[in-house]
């Protein structure tokens, strides 16, 4: 797989689609848990945001390469 895709004349790189993919599934999470009170068991919600994210950033980063 290349590193970069070129998109309107420009090379992004592959993982700029990893970001994208896992910020949008990092939402969707957020609004389930959200939805259904489960940070209530959460210490420090941001904290667990932000791990989310980097977790499901990690998993398409190591899934593409």
């Amino acid at each position: 797989m290349p590193r970069e895709i070129a998109l309107l004349d420009a090379l992004v790189p592959t993982l700029l689609f990893a970001f994208l993919a896992a910020g949008c599934a990092a939402l969707a999470l957020d609004w389930l848990l959200t939805h259904h009170g489960l940070y209530r068991h959460v210490w420090y919600p941001a904290l667990f945001r932000l791990a989310l994210f980097v977790c499901l950033f990690a998993a398409g980063g190591l899934w593409i390469y």
